[in-house]
């Protein structure tokens, strides 16, 4: 608990020192590449990138584009695969005043479009890789300047692109002291966008005090060392990768390794080969490496810990006994988000600690945090009871949110406070959807809090388990709400770790959502026979999928979470979703169109 209390104040005396003396990311990562130029900040491909390298490349970049026409707090969108040069170009940016809005590679036509406007971006950087992407959509935004960034020399051109790779080789590599002097800790820094899982991405606006919070407060937390090698193989565009992990560099002085994607066969190969002693995790990435046929890399890595989130409770044991991960380090938390938490597992103990306190109590596992029953007052986040139907708070006689008790799932929000970097909330780049993430007169008049949007459940002693999004339930089937991540996990686990998404999806004359799986299986090796007798042991009646939709692929985002939205809306019309299969007693039997209509027609009692 001391040690915990200790690290948070570290890192809130940091942040201060910060903010005081006003500091930005740029600032502090100049200072370190000054006194340390000759470490190696990353490593790409079996290239080093020292930080004098780094800085250097970032100067140029910045300085070149303070000659182009933009104006300060210009935002400027980042469309490249993950490499050094991704986070040299938006670190040059930040010191020339600039803030690069880091969109999704995955993203193409309406989307991409969508993104970029959305950040009210003045220009797109992109590599080469992704010149298709651009040349889909170049002629939707006939004024935002083009720039190409190529790895490889004499690449072609996209027409009417600039190249960038020019541009900058005669651009002096100087520190840029002038345009870091006009930087502010409140300023934006980057735009990252949420992950597109309900609907359209949303720029979230991350600050550099926001970004300083999120790295230091990981690299203190888990105790990380300035020797330690972090296996990083998730997109920089996102929070995970591109701050929590490659962040380390820049704010930390931790070595990183860098990988264009992600690859289950290849990671502990490449933790081996680069001689790693961290290494990170995303959404269902650790299942897919329990999927890997055992090898002989599973435990002759040097990987002391593993941190991330989204490692489910089934597999978590399985997943630390294969592979001899002493120390695992999960954490909650949203992009836009203004409070986090993180438990550590470790050693067949538990070390769990909310940005601001650490406690050790054993075999806790399946955790994403704690706090303390006894010091909650203290801590500026909560959970608030819902509305079942609506996803709304429920509020009291005296008009104010009700509190969870312990065991009550409600929604996770952090209290929102202006005056404290930890605690405030920036939002994003469009001013109404971060009005609709706020929630007010919480506790007392005048209050704001920021709605996660996530359920989550306390139990006596302080440990939060995370439940689902709001939404994602099956409302009310049968008289129970159930949460379609706990039955994803089963539903995997009894198919042999393959991919299932699991969703609730709405039966005419029925209340609330029945529970529909849709199933990857490329090779048709589905046993439905086995599905039905694992999920019978496993879960009560109410909790079943009703419908089975089996799929040739599964669509994801970037960061390994699975898309539901287009799965919702086919649900099980055979027209749109083929095969589909409904649990008739306990079989499985193949979608007809006059099964499919007597469903709709109430003639089959579900």
């Amino acid at each position: 608990m001391c040690r915990g209390a200790y690290r948070f104040f570290r890192v809130n005396i940091q942040l201060w020192w910060w903010e005081k003396r006003e500091y930005t990311v740029a600032r502090v990562f100049s200072q370190y590449a000054t006194a340390n130029p000759e470490k190696v900040a990353y490593i790409f491909e079996d290239k080093e990138w020292k930080y004098k390298e780094l800085e250097q490349f970032s100067n140029r970049i910045g300085r070149y584009f303070r000659t182009r026409a933009f104006s300060r707090n210009d935002s400027i969108a980042l469309v490249m695969e993950g490499r050094p040069e991704y986070v040299g170009t938006w670190l040059g940016l930040s010191k020339a005043g600039f803030v690069a809005a880091l969109v999704n590679t995955n993203l193409r036509q309406e989307t991409l479009l969508h993104s970029i406007n959305a950040a009210g971006c003045k220009a797109v950087i992109f590599g080469s890789e992704l010149t298709d992407a651009i040349r889909d959509i170049r002629n939707k935004i006939p004024d935002i300047e083009l720039y190409q960034w190529s790895e490889l020399a004499g690449t072609p051109l996209l027409e009417g692109a600039i190249d960038l790779n020019t541009e900058i080789s005669s651009i002096d590599s100087g520190p840029l002291v002038v345009e870091l002097d006009i930087g502010s800790p409140r300023d934006k820094l980057i735009y990252i966008y949420t992950s597109g899982t309900t609907g359209m991405p949303k720029a979230a606006v991350i600050n550099n005090l926001r970004y300083m919070l999120i790295t230091c407060g990981v690299n203190a937390m888990l105790n990380l060392r300035s020797d330690d090698r972090i296996y990083d193989p998730l997109p920089l565009y996102h929070t995970a990768g591109g701050i929590i992990g490659a962040g380390q560099a820049l704010m930390g002085g931790v070595t990183v390794v860098l990988r264009r994607r992600f690859s289950a066969s290849k990671f502990w190969v490449d933790c081996v080969h680069y001689d790693c002693t961290v290494a990170q995790y995303i959404g269902e990435i650790c299942r897919f490496l329990l999927t890997v046929p055992p090898g002989q890399y599973d435990k002759t890595h040097k990987i002391r810990l593993m941190f991330g989130n989204g490692l489910r409770p089934q597999i978590w044991e399985t997943f630390v006994k294969r592979f001899g991960v002493k120390q695992i380090g999960e954490f909650y938390g949203a992009t836009e988000g203004n409070s986090n938490l993180v438990l550590s597992f470790s050693h067949g103990r538990l070390m769990e600690e909310f940005v601001q306190l650490a406690v050790n109590i054993d075999n806790t596992v399946g955790a994403v945090g704690f706090v303390p029953r006894y010091a909650s007052v203290l801590y500026p986040v909560g959970l608030l009871r819902i509305d079942d139907e609506t996803g709304e708070p429920l509020r009291g006689s005296d008009g104010f949110c009700i509190p969870c008790k312990p065991g009550e799932p409600g929604v996770f929000v952090g209290k929102i406070n202006p005056k404290k970097a930890i605690n405030d909330f920036s939002g994003y780049a469009d001013k109404k959807a971060s009005e609709q993430k706020i929630i007010h007169n919480v506790f007392k008049k005048g209050d704001r809090v920021f709605n996660s949007g996530d359920i989550l459940i306390m139990d006596e002693y302080g440990y939060f388990y995370f439940k689902d999004r709001t939404g994602d339930t099956f409302r009310q089937w049968r008289g129970e709400n159930v949460a379609t991540s706990e039955v994803e996990a089963i539903v995997s686990n009894v198919i042999g770790l393959k991919d299932a998404a699991v969703y609730g999806v709405e039966v005419p004359g029925n209340e609330g959502k029945a529970g529909m799986a849709a199933i990857y299986d490329p090779n048709n090796s589905l046993d439905l026979k086995e599905l039905v007798e694992g999920l019978k042991k496993s879960l009560p009646t109410y909790a079943r999928p009703l419908f089975i939709r089996v799929l040739s692929e599964l669509s994801m985002t970037g960061t390994f979470k699975l898309k539901k939205r287009d799965l919702q809306q086919d649900a099980f019309d055979i027209k749109k979703a083929n095969p589909v299969y409904f649990l008739d007693k306990n079989t499985y039997v193949r979608m007809t169109d006059e099964l499919y209509n007597d469903i709709i027609q109430g003639k089959i009692r579900l």
